[in-house]
């Protein structure tokens, strides 16, 4: 039964991850693939600085509920076996994994980070406030978003070793961690080459096609 519900717990969590919010919103809303535009990146920070306004709402909305729905399928499946923790991360892995390379729009998804932290708050609510504190606190001092969400990825670990959990639920936070790291790959060369975008709130959303 143990090889079944993961199997489950990974379909469900990798299918749900593929529901992505930017491209939804972006695509069938203002009829424009969030993909052409910007950084190309199908996330929440690249949709607010291309088309910004109230529908950015929507996004987060999407990505927070179809995060929540596998959260919970993870814990109530592999809770069945005493292990709500352990589904939860494991679902959390694989919906990040369909967030980053959607079956249903071409493999090319968004970074994970937002359903990193609601994955992180669905294990334990002091372990979700750990990682966003990090990355808001990383975000004020630098004005780095990517920075942020990677260094708020990485303290997941962290604050699940802190928090009392077993090895095997810090490994599969590392783990998650890790894909978002990964896949920050060409944020983490401008930031050392010094061309990394700074968040600037006062900005207007910009709808410069990507080249």
């Amino acid at each position: 039964m143990r090889i079944l519900y993961l199997i489950l717990t990974a379909l469900c969590a990798y299918l749900l991850g593929g529901v992505n919010g930017a491209i939804i919103i972006s695509k069938y809303v203002y009829h424009r693939d969030i993909r052409n535009y910007g950084s190309g990146n199908a996330g929440l920070t690249n949709y607010f600085r291309t088309i910004g306004g109230a529908s950015s709402l929507l996004v987060v909305l999407i990505d927070i509920l179809k995060s929540v729905l596998a959260c919970f399928i993870g814990g109530w499946l592999l809770g069945l076996l005493g292990a709500p923790a352990v589904g939860k991360l494991f679902a959390g892995f694989c919906l990040i994994l369909g967030h980053m390379y959607p079956v249903y729009s071409q493999f090319r998804g968004g970074k994970g980070v937002l359903c990193g932290v609601v994955m992180a708050a669905a294990v334990d609510w002091r372990v979700g406030l750990g990682c966003f504190g990090v990355f808001l606190i990383a975000v004020v001092l630098t004005h780095y978003v990517s920075l942020g969400s990677m260094l708020g990825a990485l303290s997941c670990p962290l604050w699940l070793w802190i928090a009392g959990y077993a090895p095997l639920e810090i490994v599969l936070g590392l783990l998650c961690a890790l894909l978002i790291v990964i896949k920050h790959g060409e944020n983490i060369l401008r930031l050392i080459g010094g061309t990394e975008h700074r968040l600037n709130l006062k900005s207007k959303p910009q709808s410069r096609r990507k080249r």
